[in-house]
């Protein structure tokens, strides 16, 4: 493994750190109850005419909603709640709620949903500008140079390859295979439970028919991405054993993608404060 690579994981294994600390292990219940809540004017308009020879019953009580419990709910629907992007920057467009029940993607719905973390959201164009730019300032390519020419370099290529591996992982594997490309959302449970849970979500993935099997999509889909990798690398960077490094460098880049996906709800609700 060439020295910028061990930078790259010492750069990568403390700034996830530093995101994981800051989250509580948790197990929350995510199943809310509303109440309907009925107005005076509405009883007023449901009760029928009173008789006048006739002595007025009292009313019954408007149903009132507990704001204890309103707010619980609240809570409860907050909890779990994924969004398009992590941070803003990067693409979470395959990451399912909390205890959400979905149907089987289609083909077609396979492929929009690769653009969609890949090609068509502002977000996968930043993300890649700063990865290139970590890979510049690592020199992670030496041939690739330095400067703005080098960093066109850089980036054209780590467009590729996040391209690349996202429609093979998210799309071509996961249509061959009958699989769910999708990230669900464990949330339940405490940390280490959810983290043995995010990493194993690279190894296990569920079916279109909702079975569960070998994660085909992500450990060949990136097999494929890293192969492909060497049509358009320096002659340094091919050959099988850089091949294999740059297999191994998409695992684990799936594997803290997962782990940041599973908390990704706790930080956005606890440390930025969003619905």
């Amino acid at each position: 493994m060439e020295l910028g690579e061990y930078a790259l994981l010492e750069i990568k294994i403390p700034t996830f750190v530093i995101f994981i600390i800051l989250i509580p292990g948790i197990g929350w219940s995510q199943i809310p109850s509303p109440a309907n809540s009925v107005s005076s004017e509405d009883t007023a308009q449901a009760s029928p005419p009173s008789d006048p020879g006739t002595v007025p019953l009292p009313d019954k009580p408007v149903a009132t909603q507990d704001p204890a419990k309103d707010d619980q709910n609240k809570k409860r629907d907050s909890e779990g709640k994924q969004s398009n992007r992590m941070l803003w920057v990067v693409p979470n467009f395959g990451a399912v709620n909390a205890n959400a029940q979905l149907p089987p993607l289609s083909t077609r719905e396979k492929f929009v949903l690769a653009a969609k973390d890949s090609v068509t959201d502002y977000s996968s164009y930043t993300w890649t500008g700063i990865l290139a730019g970590q890979a510049m300032l690592l020199n992670s390519d030496p041939e690739l140079g330095h400067g703005a020419k080098g960093y066109g370099r850089y980036y054209w290529r780590t467009f590729v390859d996040g391209v690349s591996g996202t429609f093979f992982t998210e799309a071509i594997v996961p249509t061959i295979t009958h699989e769910d490309p999708r990230y669900y959302t464990l949330e339940h449970g405490g940390f280490f439970r959810r983290t043995g849970y995010a990493i194993s979500r690279a190894f296990v993935t569920k079916t279109d028919s909702r079975g569960t099997e070998f994660n085909w999509s992500e450990v060949a889909g990136n097999g494929l991405e890293a192969g492909l990798s060497n049509a358009y690398y320096p002659p340094d960077e091919r050959g099988f054993s850089q091949t294999a490094m740059n297999w191994g460098t998409q695992m684990e880049s799936a594997v803290l993608n997962h782990i940041f996906q599973e908390f990704w709800p706790d930080i956005r609700r606890k440390l930025l404060h969003q619905k």
